[in-house]
């Protein structure tokens, strides 16, 4: 993985998104701690509030009919389980890049009242209960072991303890989604949750910073067997209306994590033909939002930013000196812009996770990465 930025480096990165033409202008920030602030403050009010909560539930008998605090102890604010655990991965990220930020402190409380060995151990159970064994799948299960990833990295007395209370969670999980791997027939091609591909991506590079050697390598065989011989992705189909993520480009931004850059190159000349070689941004549009208090509607704006860390992901994975790096990178300036001037956290059902992808985005995780 690449250095974590600062804060001030953060604040860079966003005001270099600013004045592309046809983009979003995203509001400049006061200093580079305002910016992260501006992040890290909308998974603080979510992560402990309760409701309102959409709740992916099987009821197994009148005794699972509990609020979300009880069935998930750890993960139950931020209207969703998986927008809670990677609204816990911004606030990790957040105290990790900017340490002495006045809310890093908060950020490090609220980690801390999260993952305690109790909470786990009701997470734990809850996983592995009855009827759960595509609990989260893949999604929410890929960002818990981002989650873990980023504990694991941060070298932090605080941040290690965290991380072995997790550790349960993270395994529960991991055998969750390996259990799962092999069976997959055809790899989910769609723009939300089930999208394999984005998912693969985030918990490759789990693997990988894991250790998980034999579990790095299923995954990298089976990304290949599954999508290695794609052509001819039709770009121009996207996006559909409720897309958060694309799906021709969560598998370029994937296909670049196992792949050395000469053969990557040729790959993705097959497979999105039509990326331009003069620098120009303009090739691919950001998704338009027309009602942001729908939350459905509303990830597009999502989708701008995911859009954006994919094309820098799909530039970092070529040969240096490829002519198409500089189109994909200034279409992916054009997205970041489009997607951070959204990123308010209101209305609350639209706008809670969108912290999260900011920060991706805007801190370069996953780019770097070996293959």
């Amino acid at each position: 993985m690449r250095p974590v930025p600062t804060a001030l480096a953060l604040a860079g990165l966003l005001l270099a998104a600013g004045g592309e033409p046809g983009s979003a202008p995203a509001a400049p920030p006061a200093s580079g701690e305002s910016v992260a602030a501006r992040y890290a403050r909308l998974a603080l009010d979510c992560v402990h509030r309760e409701y309102p909560n959409k709740v992916a539930h099987v009821l197994n008998g009148d005794e699972d009919a509990l609020p979300p605090r009880k069935l998930t102890p750890a993960f139950y604010g931020c209207y969703d389980w998986h927008s809670s655990v990677h609204g816990h991965w911004l606030l990790a990220r957040f105290a990790r890049t900017t340490p002495g930020a006045p809310l890093a402190a908060e950020a490090r409380e609220t980690l801390a009242r999260s993952l305690t060995p109790e909470n786990v151990r009701g997470e734990v159970a809850y996983l592995t209960g009855k009827g759960r064994a595509a609990f989260e799948r893949p999604y929410g299960l890929a960002w818990l072991l981002q989650l873990a990833a980023e504990l694991r990295e941060w070298d932090d007395p605080a941040a290690a303890a965290w991380s072995a209370n997790l550790a349960p969670l993270e395994r529960a999980a991991a055998t969750q989604f390996f259990t799962w791997l092999p069976k997959l027939a055809y790899p989910i091609r769609e723009g939300e949750h089930p999208q394999t591909a984005f998912a693969f991506g985030l918990v490759l590079d789990w693997a990988r910073g894991a250790g998980e050697t034999e579990k790095a390598a299923l995954l990298s065989r089976r990304i290949l067997e599954l999508y290695g011989g794609d052509t001819g992705c039709p770009i121009g189909w996207e996006p559909s209306g409720q897309d958060f993520l694309s799906p021709c480009l969560g598998e370029a931004d994937l296909m670049r994590r196992v792949m050395p850059p000469a053969k990557y190159a040729s790959w993705l000349g097959a497979f999105l033909p039509g990326i331009p070689r003069d620098g120009r941004g303009d090739w691919l549009k950001p998704g338009i939002t027309t009602d942001a208090a729908d939350g459905k509607l509303a990830h597009l704006d999502g989708l701008n930013l995911s859009r954006a860390w994919m094309l820098e992901g799909m530039a970092d994975g070529l040969p240096s000196d490829d002519p198409r790096i500089s189109s994909l990178r200034s279409a992916s300036r054009v997205h970041l812009a489009a997607g951070l001037g959204a990123v308010s956290g209101a209305p609350y059902e639209g706008g809670h996770w969108l912290g999260t992808f900011a920060v991706y985005a805007l801190t370069g995780r996953g780019l770097g990465a070996a293959r």
